[in-house]
């Protein structure tokens, strides 16, 4: 497993990146995988390996880097912590739409000009708030996604005009939505909702739910449940195994 940290040049300033690839010459498609709230830890750099160990070059991007020299959150404590947990919903106030949509055209331009990634389409995944990131970027930038995961991600239908379940009609990826149990910002009302509308616009897409709870992908999270994170990386391997190209 190899890996190269890099800086990629955004509209907004200079956004840190590592790229983590498999052992061999490649060259490999590439998915852009996106954080939770927690932002980007040792946790995530070990998913983006376990991900790219399965034959994709894997982008991880520091969404927060608008606030250059942010601290790291416990997520086993930041929640019960009023301040840690103030400036954990500050952060996750500078991950809008439209931010994360120009974001991601710097990130795929990086990838395609990479030699280890093949391909100009590629994945997307995400967790928590970059489960809705995924989605959004499906739909927003529809030409260059090829497949989009969302694992315990809120926020996919909303009663806003910008909700991310209104932009069926533009996705021409595969989508594979996987929410939890109890989980407020994900219902089965709203996933019914989301369903109906990738059905109705002909995209092809799997929503259902696990049983656990929120965060269950991600090793530091307090629900993380490791049946569920299993099944998470056998569903997002066969999402993209189908809709990714392969190594050349």
């Amino acid at each position: 497993m190899a890996n190269v940290s890099d800086t990629i040049t955004t509209p907004d300033g200079s956004c840190s990146v590592t790229l983590f690839t498999p052992d061999g010459p490649g060259p490999w498609p590439g998915v852009v995988m996106y954080v939770d709230a927690g932002g980007v830890r040792e946790t995530f750099d070990a998913m983006a390996a376990e991900l790219a160990g399965f034959g994709y070059a894997v982008l991880l991007p520091d969404v927060y880097y608008r606030s250059p020299g942010w601290a790291p959150f416990d997520m086993a404590t930041v929640f019960g912590d009023a301040k840690e947990r103030a400036r954990l919903f500050s952060m996750i106030g500078q991950v809008t739409q439209d931010r994360m949509v120009t974001d991601a055209g710097a990130y795929f331009d990086y990838l395609a000009g990479r030699p280890e990634v093949r391909g100009d389409r590629f994945g997307v995944c995400g967790y928590c708030m970059g489960g809705r990131t995924s989605v959004v970027v499906a739909g927003r930038v529809p030409d260059r996604v090829a497949a989009a995961a969302s694992f315990h991600g809120g926020g996919l239908v909303t009663d806003a005009a910008d909700s991310p379940h209104l932009l069926a009609e533009k996705m021409r990826a595969t989508i594979y939505v996987a929410g939890a149990k109890n989980d407020g910002s994900f219902t089965k009302a709203q996933a019914a909702t989301l369903d109906e509308a990738l059905t109705a616009a002909g995209v092809q897409h799997t929503v259902e739910f696990y049983p656990a709870e929120h965060g269950f992908a991600v090793p530091d999270n307090a629900p993380y449940d490791a049946d569920a994170a299993a099944r998470h990386w056998t569903a997002m391997r066969k999402v993209f195994a189908a809709a990714l190209p392969g190594p050349a």
